[in-house]
């Protein structure tokens, strides 16, 4: 089904959007999820309002998507897709909602404008490089829900200035602040056993 430009699914999955609808988006209420790549390469679009009805971001949903600037994640929203937010290279900040539970590979990376991240409580997950090159990025505030942070997470993050490793995270993977060169406090959380190769090169 096509409706206002979008191809949405029956049930209730955006597939994909014109790049001539592109701009301030508001995503009509029903739609369920933001399918993969269904937005990537909208370079024209700004901002986007998403329903409270959606509870997944796909892959690569919205990748390239270089002056989008403004996002507003709705509760309910459990995963956020590797690569979701890739090269967004306007986004400044981003609220996570309490609903999430994964941030997939790569999902911020790249988004070299991004100055502040909220994770909140409740995510498990942080994915391989899943904020990498954010060159803007000043601190990160990761909650005790978090069990694993993958490789790269924060890599070439050059103005992150500190960060803490919760309790619950048991291995710090190699090159995880790979070339933080700003980064002057780490707080390792006391079940860590290990220390990845180039962790905090």
């Amino acid at each position: 089904m096509v409706k206002n430009g979008l191809t949405i699914r029956k049930d209730g999955v955006v597939t994909r959007c014109r790049d001539y609808l592109c701009g301030e988006l508001i995503l009509p209420d029903g739609v369920t999820g933001i399918g993969s790549y269904a937005f990537e390469d909208c370079t024209s679009l700004t901002s986007i309002i998403i329903p409270s009805s959606v509870t997944r971001i796909g892959d690569g949903a919205f990748s390239k998507c270089n002056s989008l600037s403004s996002v507003a994640i709705p509760d309910g929203v459990t995963s956020i897709g590797s690569s979701a937010f890739k090269d967004c290279t306007s986004l400044t900040s981003i609220i996570i909602p309490s609903s999430v539970t994964r941030i997939g590979d790569d999902a911020f990376s790249k988004c070299n404008s991004l100055s502040s991240v909220a994770i909140p409580d409740g995510v498990r997950s942080i994915g391989s490089s899943a904020f990498k090159d954010c060159a803007s990025l000043t601190s990160i505030i990761i909650p005790d829900s978090v069990t694993r942070i993958g490789g790269y997470a924060f890599a070439y993050c050059g103005a992150l200035t500190s960060a803490t490793i919760p309790d619950r995270v048991t291995r710090i993977e190699g090159r995880t602040f790979y070339g933080c060169s700003s980064l002057t406090s780490v707080t390792i959380g006391m079940w860590v056993t290990s220390i990845g190769d180039y962790a905090f090169a």
